[in-house]
């Protein structure tokens, strides 16, 4: 093939073909994946083509600018990975259960494999998770119409689906990295690894960097502009305290994974030195690069379901929160003192004792605001009329298994015991012991919370209680045994053992990863059958749990403007407020023209040309790389000569809309908790007696 205009791609670069020359069980597994892939894509247009979808998918989702719909897009896309995610979390314990003396897959395969667990996981799935509730919830909670910028927002979509398709693509033609999600130079230097896989990391990781960058600034101007009339600071819901701040955290701690990125690929594009080992070349800064974004990382990821606990905590209990000021104090206590520890993820790389003594110091401080929550979270439960719905299930299993990984982690700032363990197992249970309890299953519980909020109808009670039980059992059979694998020595990434003591264990955590599977499935079951069964689940009034703050207060799903009329907030849990004083759904005299943002492709269009500018850099295809760099350039040169589309509507559409749904919701009965999860339950909960007390 004609190196001028494939570069490095060849036939032997598309994976599906492996088995077929190579009919190995390594070769059937990866090819396998890569079919899925591209069967799951033909299966896709056929389906959107059989049902005529392809123009509402672009005229009413892809070209919105809509922080709902941007939200809801967020989310899928974060589902979408994490099905390839769990998928290689179990083929990864499948290889392990039967790796004594060498596993079925190949050593490369394996370490492809953590690889790309660690990076979707974490890249793309957590982050699209959290930045999905935070769009969706965000601008409602503060009785804002929309973003700040609502393009930019579009445009951060755009560029996280970049990531995430290159990832996708990395599965059917190359390969991807060996080095870990972290990927760590030298190994991943042109010298040590020449093949294409740490250049589909280093283009994924830079382009959904700048998406996240921009959503972070997004969101930080949101809260601080747009709040409604009277919503100080202190008068936020804590959903939205934890969003400023993890917006704060992801504006400060991205750009450096974007510069260590770039300076990697510098390194291996042009022969720049910078974490080589020879001409004056450093790894060690590419460590303290990364780890000044991965710590951060871990609480950019679970500050906003810290703020999902507190929602729920206090609706559910039917009490206001307690401790409202310390839980705001612990959040930004928890901002500060996470870009102080980094350090601890390299405490067996060589700096010296006081370092690492200080360090040390800073990862169990940072424990205590944590701490402050929980003991908060329990006080607000506490003698509370608690409702043991789906998200109350999630945090109590939440409560039980997020504290032994946080036990674990403080077990783990004593730098001489972190030498020990610090390569093994141990350490992989202890981070998927915070990040699966606190991150995951928060965002499972602001699902279910937000859902009906989100489509206008409940998720099937009983059926998320068994997915939550199932993710609850399959997390602790899952990773439970690498504590005892990793004190027993085995290490971590490998493909293969020598111990046969370890078999029995390895053997457990892959049986609990087919519960894991099992979880997800349910997922989507819940999904499948809440959807067939919408009309018996609707809530169009727009408050089913007796909800406290703003976002309660629409219809659901709630109209393109979310408010008719910016609320007035006096007081936390302003819609609390507003139900005790009786004057919710009170009627509106005078209605305004709202203007609104248009439809755009921008952010269409610079996903596919940083997506062709990714893979195009990847291959080393010159000429397609050009012509991406040019349409990215080009579509924003055009884009800044046209004036922003706006939309009016009309002051008697909103008028007509609003007096409708107010009316509805004001002679509907009251529900109480007993009919919660029944058919009479749509949308107009009654005050709970404990919060009206």
């Amino acid at each position: 093939m004609d190196e001028r205009i494939f570069g490095r791609l060849t036939p032997d670069s598309l994976t599906v073909l492996h088995a077929f020359k190579d009919p190995t069980t390594n070769n059937i597994v990866d090819s396998g994946a890569a079919g899925l892939v591209i069967i799951g894509g033909i299966v896709s247009v056929l389906l959107l083509t059989v049902f005529r979808l392809w123009t509402p998918l672009f005229r009413d989702w892809i070209f919105s600018v809509d922080h709902k719909r941007i939200g809801v897009m967020y989310i899928v896309l974060a589902l979408i990975m994490l099905a390839r995610g769990i998928a290689e979390g179990v083929v990864m314990r499948w290889n392990q259960s039967a790796a004594l003396g060498g596993g079925p897959l190949d050593p490369d395969h394996v370490g492809q494999l953590f690889s790309t667990h660690g990076t979707i996981m974490i890249f793309f799935v957590a982050m699209p998770m959290i930045f999905g509730l935070m769009n969706f919830v965000v601008p409602l909670q503060i009785g804002a119409r929309d973003m700040a910028f609502p393009v930019l927002n579009q445009i951060s979509l755009g560029l996280t689906a970049t990531g995430a398709a290159l990832l996708m693509i990395s599965l059917v033609v190359g390969e991807f990295t060996t080095g870990g999600w972290t990927a760590y130079p030298p190994y991943t230097g042109a010298v040590f690894s020449p093949g294409v896989g740490p250049d589909y990391w280093i283009w994924a990781i830079i382009l959904s960097g700048v998406g996240s960058t921009l959503s972070g600034l997004n969101f930080a101007v949101t809260i601080y502009k747009e709040r409604a009339p009277g919503m100080k600071l202190m008068r936020m819901p804590l959903f939205t305290w934890t969003a400023l701040v993890t917006s704060i955290l992801v504006v400060f701690a991205l750009p450096p994974l974007t510069a260590a990125a770039a300076l990697q690929g510098l390194d291996r594009y042009l022969d720049f030195h910078f974490f080589t080992n020879d001409l004056g070349g450093n790894m060690m800064v590419y460590a303290n690069l990364f780890w000044m974004f991965g710590h951060p990382e871990v609480y950019i990821l679970i500050l906003p379901a810290y703020g999902v606990f507190s929602e729920i905590s206090a609706t559910y209990s039917a009490k206001r929160l307690y401790g409202y000021n310390t839980l705001v104090g612990a959040t930004l206590a928890i901002a500060v003192v996470s870009f102080m520890v980094w350090v601890h993820h390299f405490f067996t790389m060589g700096q010296s004792a006081t370092i690492n003594a200080a360090f040390g110091i800073a990862t169990l401080l940072i424990s205590i605001p944590t701490g402050v929550k929980i003991y908060d979270w329990m006080a607000t439960l506490y003698r509370g009329r608690i409702r043991m719905s789906v998200p109350i299930v999630y945090m109590t299993g939440f409560f039980f298994l997020f504290v032994i990984g946080g036990a674990s982690g403080v077990v783990l700032a004593n730098p001489t015991i972190d030498y020990q363990v610090h390569n093994s197992l141990f350490l992989v249970a202890h981070f998927h012991n915070v990040i699966i309890p606190g991150v995951l299953f928060g965002i499972l519980a602001g699902l279910h919370y937000w859902f009906p909020k989100v489509f206008g109808f409940r998720l099937h009670e009983g059926l998320g209680k068994i997915t939550a039980m199932l993710w609850i059992v399959g997390f602790s059979v899952t990773f439970f045994p690498l504590y005892g694998l990793g004190l027993m020595g085995m290490p971590r990434r490998s493909a293969s053992f020598q111990d046969p003591s370890y078999e029995p264990l390895m053997q457990v955590a892959f049986y609990g990863s087919l519960i894991v599977l099992l979880a997800f499935a349910m997922v989507v079951v819940t999904l499948l059958v809440s959807i067939s069964r919408r009309k018996e689940l609707a809530t169009p009034l727009g408050d089913p749990w007796d909800g406290r703050t703003l976002e309660w207060s629409c219809s659901a799903p709630p109209p393109p403007w979310n408010f008719a009329v910016p609320p007035t907030v006096n007081e936390v849990d302003a819609f609390a407020a507003a139900k005790e004083r009786g004057d919710a759904y009170a009627p509106i005299d005078t209605y305004v023209p709202i203007k609104m943002p248009g439809k755009t492709p921008i952010g269409f269009i610079i996903f596919l040309a940083t997506t062709l500018l990714g893979f195009a850099m990847t291959w080393w295809i010159w000429w397609l790389a050009g012509a991406a760099l040019l349409l990215l350039v080009g579509s924003i040169i055009v884009r800044s000569y046209f004036p922003a589309t706006e939309i009016i509507v009309p002051a008697e559409v909103v008028a007509r809309e609003d007096r409708r749904w107010r009316q509805l919701a004001h002679d509907a009965p009251g529900i109480t908790r007993d009919d919660e999860n029944s058919a009479r339950n749509l949308g107009r909960a009654a005050p709970d007696m404990v919060a009206a007390e």
